[in-house]
């Protein structure tokens, strides 16, 4: 944006102040004067969660790599921010007539502790797929102030239940994203990070769901550090921000992959979108293997526990390896709730989106040794048979066979496959079959 005009006192008869103030307006609908009042609000409610330079990480990427704590936050995501900032701009005279959410989890709590801190009555409607642990945290934050009701199986489902309820009873709605005090209190995650680093900030990575965090970090960036490209992350199964800037306009997705659940909306919102149209840089996608693979290296390796959204920031960064080295990159780590019970299939995903694991249908001889022989002539010395499903249902001279190996490298798949022709063995791929994997897997 051209800023030359701006020297003189007066431009065309506005005011230089006035002038200034309503270009901030139209490019920047979040200014930086509010995101440094919702930080006022939230103290003493939210943390100043620690900005850290990763050793680890910046040896991978040859380059400098910051973390962004928020999964250290007293919910343990940004989302309290955003929340409690909403709320402590209502009048009480709306407070006292109660307030509704819908979430996934993240807002839920942020909503959850809001409510108890200020002693008002809250309905909050979550999709039932929602992890078990989030469900719980919600229930341990509001204590007695809040209620949960578990309905559908989207964000989407569970926000068209929040808003029935909210306009039959009176009570307001507190949007997770499509919302300036909720984009607001999100902001004072950028604040605080430009206010501990000490270096130029090259690249910034944040992940998108609805679009509130981001739209209020990079609208705190876009005026207070704008050399900095802002790169939106979003799942692959939920692409609806890259979707809508594909588009030009604010789009709803049919169907989305729920997994990485605090990301996975299939509509973003509108004042959002068109904050993002100013602020973001690029969107890039992240496959959900992808993300499993980041989740289980950063417990493995360091030690840190987060959500499939909250390593979205961390996941991107093999996309963008070539253009980040040597540079300064803060990655937002937007929340470490994740459910203890979701391991396994994180672990699956992972090995999945590697190449480390494969499902076979495979027709066996009926005859004594076929296994034995698939066994000493086929499978490598490294391979392993993680799942055997075999289920004679008539005479036939073959028998069909759930399969599941794992290799010990990518490479050795192909070795496998090989082996497989050479002996003859009759066998269909699941892996690229997403009917048949989705029915067995």
């Amino acid at each position: 944006m051209e800023h030359k005009l701006l020297e003189n006192k007066v431009i065309n008869g506005i005011a230089k102040d006035t002038y200034l103030q309503e270009e901030q307006a139209r490019y920047y609908p979040i200014s930086v004067e509010n995101i440094y009042r919702a930080k006022i609000r939230l103290s003493g409610i939210a943390e100043h969660t620690p900005l850290m330079l990763n050793a680890s990480l910046s040896e991978q990427y040859e380059c400098n790599v910051y973390l962004k704590r928020e999964d250290l936050q007293v919910v343990r995501s940004y989302k309290i921010r955003g929340a409690y900032n909403k709320m402590a701009t209502m009048p009480r005279s709306l407070l006292e007539k109660g307030i509704v959410c819908a979430s996934a989890g993240n807002h839920a709590q942020g909503v959850a502790f809001a409510c108890f801190k200020m002693g008002v009555k809250g309905k909050i409607f979550m999709p039932t797929v929602a992890p078990s642990q989030k469900i719980n945290k919600v229930k341990l934050f509001g204590k007695d102030q809040v209620e949960v009701v578990l309905v559908g199986d989207t964000y989407d489902d569970a926000y068209s239940e929040a808003i029935k309820d909210a306009e039959e009873n009176g009570k307001t709605f507190i949007h997770p994203f499509n919302d300036e005090r909720t984009i607001e209190g999100q902001g004072v995650v950028g604040l605080e990070i430009l206010e501990d680093i000490t270096v130029p900030i090259d690249y910034l990575f944040a992940p998108i769901g609805g679009g509130g965090l981001i739209s209020g970090v990079g609208s705190f960036f876009r005026q207070m550090s704008p050399e900095t490209k802002i790169i939106g992350v979003e799942p692959l199964g939920a692409p609806s921000m890259k979707e809508s800037f594909k588009q030009g306009k604010v789009v709803k997705l049919q169907n989305i992959d729920p997994f990485v659940d605090g990301a996975a909306v299939q509509k973003v919102g509108d004042k959002n979108f068109r904050i993002c149209q100013e602020v973001v840089d690029e969107i890039t996608l992240v496959p959900e293997g992808k993300i499993c693979t980041t989740i289980l290296q950063l417990y493995n390796e360091e030690g840190i526990v987060v959500e499939p959204a909250g390593a979205l920031s961390i996941a991107v960064l093999d996309f963008y390896r070539d253009r980040i080295v040597g540079k300064n990159v803060v990655c937002i780590i937007s929340g470490g709730n994740n459910d203890i019970t979701r391991t396994e299939e994180i672990k699956e995903r992972s090995l999945l989106y590697e190449g480390l694991k494969h499902y076979f249908i495979i027709r066996f001889p009926q005859r004594p040794g076929a296994l034995k022989e698939f066994l000493n002539n086929v499978l490598g010395p490294n391979d392993d048979i993680t799942r055997f499903e075999y289920d004679k249902k008539n005479s036939k001279g073959a028998g069909a066979s759930l399969v599941g190996i794992e290799v010990k490298q990518k490479e050795d798949y192909q070795l496998l496959l090989q082996r497989m022709k050479e002996h003859g063995v009759d066998f269909e791929e699941l892996n690229n079959s997403p009917m048949l994997f989705d029915w067995f897997v």
